[in-house]
C-alpha cells in the first residue's frame, strides 16, 4: 500500500472545507462533483414542464397555505397577507388607499376596515357628513359582502386558494431551470419563464415540491407562499361583530 503524504490529505481536507463554505454562502448546491439533488425529492432532475406539472399539482393538494407580498395588477399595487384553505380564508389586503380585512367561510364573506375606508370621496357637503356618520358605524365590523355586489368578485379571488394560485403559478414563455439554490434553509430548483422575463418561482426540494417563492412577470410582485399544509380557525364573526349591509355595499 502506498501511503498518501499527509501534506496531500491537509490540501485535500482544506479545498473540501473552502467548497463547503462556498456552497453555505451562495446557497448553490455542487461542488468537486458533488450530486445536488442527492437526498431530495427528486424534481431537480425532471424536465421543466415536468417541474412545474408537479409543483402545481403539489400545491392544489395541500390543505392550506399561507401569501405574503405584493401582487400588481392593472397598475396598482396590492400587499397581501393571506391564509387560504378549501372553505375560504382570512387576512389583510393592503392597497395604495387603504388596509382592510377579508374573511370568508364557505361562500359568506365579510370585509372589516377603518372609517377612513367607507368614506365616500365623490359626494358633496351633505353627503360626506351622512357618509361620515355611516363609515363610524361600520368601522371595525364586520361587513358582509352580498354576493351580487360587484365587490364580490373582486375580493372573494383573494381568499379563494385555488383561484388565486392558478392565477399566480403560471409562468411565461419558455420553461426552464435555473440551478440550485437555498431559501431559509431548504433547497430549491429555480423554475423560470424565458430566462426570468416571465416570472421565476424556488421550488421546494425537500419534501412536497411546493413553490416557496414567487416573482411574477414584469415586475408584478414577488410572493411567499408558507405554512403548506399547516390548518388554521377559520368561522363566521360573531353576530354583534358583523353588519349585513344588504343588497350593494356603500361606495368609497
Amino acid at each position: 500500500m502506498t501511503a498518501i503524504p499527509r501534506g496531500r490529505t491537509r490540501k485535500a481536507a482544506l479545498a473540501r472545507a473552502v467548497c463547503a463554505l462556498v456552497v453555505a454562502g451562495t446557497g448553490v448546491a455542487g461542488c468537486g462533483g458533488e450530486d445536488p439533488d442527492a437526498g431530495t425529492n427528486g424534481v431537480g432532475k425532471l424536465p421543466p414542464a415536468k417541474i412545474q406539472s408537479r409543483t402545481q399539482s403539489a400545491a392544489k393538494g395541500a390543505a392550506a397555505v399561507r401569501l405574503s407580498g405584493a401582487v400588481v395588477s392593472n397598475k396598482r399595487t396590492y400587499k397581501l397577507d393571506m391564509q387560504l384553505k378549501k372553505d375560504g380564508g382570512t387576512g389583510s389586503v393592503t392597497s395604495e388607499e387603504a388596509t382592510f380585512q377579508l374573511l370568508r367561510v364557505d361562500e359568506h364573506l365579510f370585509i372589516k376596515a377603518d372609517a377612513d375606508f367607507w368614506t365616500h370621496q365623490d359626494g358633496g357637503d351633505d353627503d360626506s357628513a351622512s357618509d361620515a356618520t355611516a363609515a363610524d358605524k361600520l368601522e371595525g365590523m364586520y361587513v358582509k359582502v352580498p354576493k351580487g355586489d360587484p365587490a364580490y368578485q373582486q375580493l372573494s379571488v383573494f381568499t379563494d386558494k385555488d383561484v388565486l394560485l392558478d392565477g399566480l403559478l403560471g409562468l411565461q414563455g419558455k420553461l426552464a431551470t435555473d440551478g440550485h439554490h437555498k431559501l431559509n434553509g431548504t433547497r430549491t430548483i429555480r423554475l423560470t419563464g424565458d430566462e426570468g422575463s416571465g416570472g421565476q418561482i424556488d421550488v421546494s426540494l425537500e419534501g412536497r415540491p411546493y413553490p416557496l417563492l414567487l416573482v411574477r412577470a414584469g415586475d408584478a410582485g414577488t410572493i411567499r407562499l408558507t405554512d403548506w399544509g399547516k390548518d388554521f380557525t377559520l368561522r363566521a364573526p360573531e353576530k354583534d361583530k358583523t353588519v349585513d349591509y344588504g343588497q350593494q355595499l356603500p361606495s368609497s
